[in-house]
């Protein structure tokens, strides 16, 4: 009768409720256990599985550059990260309002980690995320036109609750990804948020973007009300290689 309990609720889908069951066969909680105390564990069990899972969906469809935490990132005084500000972040209430976090800073100085950072954040907490290379995602964009996917391609972007941007500005924007920017950004505004990494300063932006009339739509959008980290101090990679270094890991 047991094996074919589990059956069922394999069957069913109710992987959780199957293992849990299976659980307190084999390590005889069963026989100590009421019936409202089992069906709590099993419900329990079957509600931790399907949100674990969820999460996980979520974490692999954001396809983040760095496997980032919160807990992980460092907070020394001279990098200029306000872990006050980081751990406001961390509650995602700047998606609920639909805020723009802007971060920038050199090379190497751990930009990407931070934002990978709060999105995995965000993707525990049951919102969707995508992660995308800036330069990367306008070049997919400019393919979806010429193959009659791009319609698709927006409206994915725009159902994302939180969009990461990454190295923002590394190449000059044409006029198609400029137009596909600012459709983005019109998208979003007011209606969903997004973090935007760039190692170049914000004042640098509008030229970046080009076009007068739309760089100042879209940077009137994204710049005004969002919030700053702007950090500083030595590139983290040269950091960890010189540990690696004086830890005699030279390879």
């Amino acid at each position: 009768m047991n094996d074919q309990t589990l059956q069922k609720l394999k069957q069913m889908n109710f992987h959780g409720m199957a293992m849990a069951f299976k659980t307190t066969l084999e390590d005889g909680r069963m026989a100590s256990m009421t019936a409202d105390e089992m069906v709590a564990f099993m419900v329990e069990s079957e509600w931790d599985y399907r949100n674990n899972r969820r999460i996980e969906r979520h974490i692999n469809q954001a396809r983040f550059r760095y496997k980032a935490n919160i807990e992980h990132l460092d907070f020394a005084t001279d990098r200029n990260l306000d872990k006050n500000q980081i751990m406001r972040f961390a509650d995602c209430h700047f998606i609920d309002k639909s805020e723009t976090i802007i971060i920038t800073g050199s090379t190497g100085i751990g930009k990407s980690y931070v934002a990978s950072a709060i999105g995995n954040q965000a993707c525990m907490l049951g919102y969707k995320v995508l992660y995308a290379n800036t330069t990367k995602l306008f070049a997919k964009l400019k393919m979806s036109k010429a193959d009659g996917s791009y319609i698709k391609e927006i409206a994915r972007i725009e159902k994302q609750d939180l969009l990461i941007l990454d190295d923002f500005g590394i190449q000059p924007f044409d006029n198609q990804s400029r137009s596909s920017l600012m459709e983005i950004i019109e998208d979003r505004h007011g209606k969903r948020s997004t973090i935007i990494t760039s190692q170049l300063p914000v004042l640098q932006w509008h030229e970046i973007i080009g076009e007068n009339t739309i760089a100042d739509a879209i940077l009137d959008r994204i710049v005004h009300q969002a919030h700053r980290v702007e950090l500083s101090g030595e590139s983290m990679r040269k950091h960890i290689n010189k540990m690696n270094i004086s830890l005699g890991e030279t390879d």
